[in-house]
């Protein structure tokens, strides 16, 4: 029989429901609770471990559901299942219905017999019943993302916006700006004004991804309803903050030059992850799924059919997601972030439940046509990237097909080392490949820029597509060997190949093993200067990335995303339940907080104090914004303090311009260490308090500044543009606000100077750190630490220990005396 676990922050609103719905089945359903943690001052919060144990008390071998209220539950829900064994934990379900009305259906369900799936169905329908009684629905088949209500007199606001990353409104971004407009009542229209485009609905997946909005692309966003205003602001956000891209991405391998004649045995095709694969090779073929169509009486009985089905497929793709993230990363996991918005997406569901009520065709066939449809649109296109997009359509579709048919998932089962052959490659299947037993991957089709070749890029297994059909006719077990560099794939090689290649993968596999082992050693100059590598981040799965690459701390965690992506500001309990897990993750390895940093180009949506300023860069942000609103301070800061007990954490301001603004901040600290001592809860008294240097009036008072805090971390990415009054979102300025402008660096040498006088460290945590030729640069100003993406770490320190310190002063004094950037990027930078 199914288990049920319900999770909330308050133990009687937990326990409550629990009694309600153990009187709905006699208390036949195993039902168990975890809600609250033991601490009679503060008893809102959840605890991962009382989840795991609630889970286990009620485990079942027909599945677990997990129904949760607000915030760090999900978060407790998520942890909680990392203690399980892989065998308990992919039955265990993280169900998204409300509370009260998702438990109630789900022990009724539970109890009459039903499958988890069936179960998971009638939970996430709870409030179908309730609207109908309300009026708010005339049957079970309306849609609520079709209710906007009446909005005649309500006033459409507008904001036009450039794209700015690398990629535009590829999916990942796609989704996001999706998942964004989603949370919003207001009616969210998008254009591409580059190419004139119709507006086309902000909530849709598809239709957002088929505008074929690219780098520089001007964007029309409205948004009519009674928080259009809010909407739009995050939306603005979003885009401002660049989808939160870095551009910095696994290098494609480059297209060869010139392409000679094959050779006997020997193929040609794309390259698309390099490195070189030997062994034997075995055929992935996808099942062909058929569809026999029929007509059907009961259409509401049909779309409940295809609505099951879609649950399912997101419990699947939820758990994929969360194995990507895990195994691969969240760049490569937010691949299907995308996948289930095509399952949310309202205009699909509008119309393969169309295809049914109108057409009366079975949900198999409805379905289908609805996926050809958005297919189709996307091999339309003219941008070669987005047609490379219908193969995350396919893969959604036919996961759902698989799921109405009652057919099998086509996981590829493989007990030696080989290379896969096919035709092509779904994303989904690509994500669960072993690296440890798939050497390579041949395919006859794709492209070097699908999402499956970006994950097989980010596994490390070697890749060519676009290679002649023959190869679908070999013999399963012939040795096969392929070149992801050049995009060379040999046959049966004769033996001065294998040699030539067994060379060149010894010598590939060399360098990455020196370089992964290097990432974990100290950043050490040849005359035996140490300086700290740390690394930026800004969720807890970037912690886990970091310490794998090799940081020896985070010098920044930004706390924005706690804040930004939510309809409230984070509480305590929540803010202290990731704080302690990050710390967690570094195993008393320094951590430094910066705390909120929001305003400027990061406005909180649902914070109506925080009013439209002209220039919100030259507005209340960072420390402004804080002092203004103390009451967001204090309550991060009490997460600190107390995340701080037995962790190695210390805080640090952001933004601050003044000595009242920094003592005014210091002062609400230390108000809340005496509450915090006033209420018997323990934090670490001796934490350590820096602050950012971001203006250049905190660089020209830095020797008052440095006998304030205990350390500086130097901000250059609002430094240059301060520096340089140039708007570093604005492409028309923005090459002025670059770091290695003379006046910038000679801010950040006076800054250095202060802080070694008084006798405190400093480290620099801006983009720049991450380039590792101007490193000499960095070093030869003198500072302490450098705070880079996890990516970048292995490369600079690798960079740092072919330096001397004399050498990198010598570089950085002529640095200081050059005329420009671009001179100085002459000085470290090769030619041609």
């Amino acid at each position: 029989m199914v288990g049920i676990v319900i999770v909330s922050h308050s133990k009687q609103l937990a326990l409550g429901v629990q009694e309600l719905a153990a009187q709905m089945v006699q208390g036949k359903i195993p039902l168990a609770v975890a809600a609250g943690v033991d601490d009679p001052e503060h008893p809102l919060g959840t605890d991962a471990i009382k989840v795991y144990e609630a889970i286990a008390s009620v485990f079942s071998d027909d599945g677990v559901l997990v129904l949760m209220d607000l915030g760090s539950a999900l978060m407790s829900a998520e942890m909680a299942l990392e203690f399980l064994p892989p065998e308990q934990r992919e039955k265990i379900y993280l169900c998204a219905a409300p509370l009260v009305e998702g438990a109630i259906s789900a022990v009724v369900a539970a109890a009459a017999g039903k499958n988890i799936q069936q179960v998971i169905t009638e939970a996430q329908g709870a409030l179908i019943a309730k609207a109908t009684q309300l009026n708010l629905v005339t049957s079970p088949l309306s849609d609520f993302s079709t209710q906007t209500g009446n909005t005649a007199a309500i006033p459409t606001q507008e904001i036009r916006l450039k794209i700015t990353n690398r990629l535009g409104l590829h999916a990942r971004p796609a989704a996001q700006f999706v998942a964004t407009a989603s949370r919003f009542k207001s009616q969210i229209k998008v254009q591409n004004l580059t190419r004139n485009t119709e507006a086309v609905r902000g909530d849709s997946i598809n239709q957002v991804a088929t505008l074929g909005v690219r780098q520089g692309h001007e964007l029309l966003i409205t948004a009519t309803g009674t928080d259009a205003q809010e909407a739009l602001r995050a939306l603005q956000g979003l885009i401002i903050n660049n989808f939160g891209e870095d551009d910095s991405i696994i290098a494609i391998p480059a297209p060869r030059e010139e392409v000679t004649s094959p050779t006997e045995g020997e193929l040609i095709g794309i390259a698309a992850s390099s490195g070189i694969a030997i062994a034997p090779l075995i055929h992935y073929q996808s099942v062909t799924i058929p569809i026999t169509e029929y007509h059907i009486e009961n259409v509401e009985i049909e779309w409940h059919r295809l609505q099951s089905a879609i649950q399912i497929a997101k419990q699947e793709i939820a758990s994929l997601l969360s194995h990507t993230s895990i195994q691969i990363g969240d760049a490569e996991a937010a691949i299907f972030d995308a996948h289930l918005l095509f399952l949310a997406d309202p205009v699909m569901l509008e119309a393969a439940r169309q295809h049914i009520v109108e057409k009366r065709l079975n949900a198999e066939v409805s379905w289908q046509a609805v996926v050809d449809e958005v297919a189709n649109s996307y091999r339309k296109l003219e941008d070669a990237y987005l047609q490379e997009r219908v193969d995350d359509v396919v893969d959604v579709g036919r996961r759902v097909l698989r799921i109405l048919l009652g057919s099998l998932p086509t996981d590829l089962h493989i007990t030696e080392p080989s290379i896969i052959v096919g035709t092509d490659l779904s994303p989904s299947d690509t994500a669960k490949l072993d690296p440890a037993k798939v050497m390579g991957i041949c395919m006859t089709s794709g492209s070097a820029t699908s999402h499956s070749a970006i994950i097989a890029r980010t596994l490390g297994i070697p890749a060519v597509v676009g290679v002649a059909p023959q190869v679908l006719t070999l013999e399963s077990g012939t040795l096969m060997a392929i070149d992801g560099e050049s995009g060379k794939v040999w046959v049966a090689p004769p033996a001065e190949t294998l040699t030539a290649l067994e060379a060149k993968r010894q010598t590939w596999q060399t360098a990455q093993a020196e370089a992964k082992a290097k990432a974990h050693q100290p950043a050490i100059t040849r005359d035996g200067r140490r300086i700290q590598i740390f690394a930026n981040i800004g969720s807890i799965a970037d912690a886990k990335t970091a310490v794998s690459h090799g940081a020896e701390g985070v010098g920044l965690l930004r706390t924005e995303f706690l804040y930004l992506e939510k309809t409230k500001a984070p509480t305590e309990e929540e803010q202290l339940e990731v704080y302690q897990a990050i710390a967690q993750v570094l195993d008393q390895r320094p951590l430094i907080i910066r705390t909120l940093d929001v305003g400027g180009d990061k406005p909180l949506p649902y914070l109506s104090s925080l009013s439209e300023e002209t220039n919100p860069f030259l507005g209340v942000r960072g420390i402004r914004f804080c002092l203004e609103n103390p009451q967001f301070l204090k309550t991060q800061l009490r997460a600190i303090l107390r995340a701080s007990y037995g962790n190695n954490i210390k805080i640090m301001w952001p933004m601050i311009a003044i000595l009242t603004e920094l003592r005014a901040a210091k002062a609400i600290l230390t108000e809340v260490q005496a509450e915090l001592r006033a209420e018997g809860i323990a934090f670490d008294e001796k934490m350590a308090v820096g602050m950012m240097i971001e203006t250049p009036a905190a660089v020209a008072i830095a020797d008052q500044l440095a006998q304030e805090v205990d350390f500086f971390s130097i901000g250059t990415n609002d430094l240059s543009q301060y520096v340089m009054a140039g708007d570093r979102t604005n492409p028309k300025v923005a090459t002025l606000a670059d770091a290695l402008q003379p006046a910038v660096l000679r801010m950040i040498q006076q800054t250095v100077q202060a802080a070694h006088a008084a006798n405190i460290w400093v480290g620099l945590c801006g983009e720049v750190a991450a380039e590792t030729l101007v490193a000499p640069i960095l070093l030869g100003l003198g500072l302490d630490e450098l705070s880079v993406n996890p990516q970048a770490i292995a490369s600079l320190k690798q960079a740092i220990s072919h330096l001397t310190i004399s050498e990198a002063q010598a570089i950085a004094s002529v640095a200081l005396t050059q005329d420009s950037a671009t001179s100085v990027r002459e000085l470290v930078y090769p030619i041609g």
